[in-house]
């Protein structure tokens, strides 16, 4: 039995995935997809699956999210599931239509915030001078 572990990122989110043969069940942090809000998040993470079709059928994704909010957490999980899903095919047309729907579907976007600076409240606003 092949198994397939996959991780991924978005902002603060970090997602990790295990793909093996299986009966097509999508489970998130030990809960199933099928229950998941909001219902945004939840479409999000089906994009790839539905794009493959019947491969992701025969498969059992478990995935493990922490930190960042649900936005990034839905992105970071999405990232993960089409990377497990090409790996685990093997597949050169998958790659590439996922990569023609989207490129963030198998590329990590690596915009992070920016840190505050020294002696300030922001990272770019500077601090306020008063001359008299």
């Amino acid at each position: 039995m092949k198994i397939i572990q996959v991780s991924g990122k978005r902002k603060r989110a970090v997602a990790r995935a295990r793909l093996k043969e299986g009966k097509g069940v999508i489970r998130l942090n030990s809960l199933n997809l099928d229950g998941m809000t909001p219902e945004l998040a939840k479409l999000m993470i089906m994009e790839p699956i539905i794009l493959a079709g019947d491969l992701a059928k025969g498969v059992d994704i478990d995935v493990r999210v922490q930190g960042g909010g649900w936005h990034s957490q839905a992105e970071a999980v999405r990232l993960v599931v089409a990377r497990a899903l090409v790996q685990f095919s093997g597949s050169k047309a998958l790659k590439q239509k996922f990569l023609d729907y989207d490129r963030h579907l198998l590329v990590a976007d690596t915009r992070r915030a920016e840190a505050s600076k020294p002696n300030d409240s922001k990272p770019r606003a500077a601090r306020q001078k008063s001359y008299r």
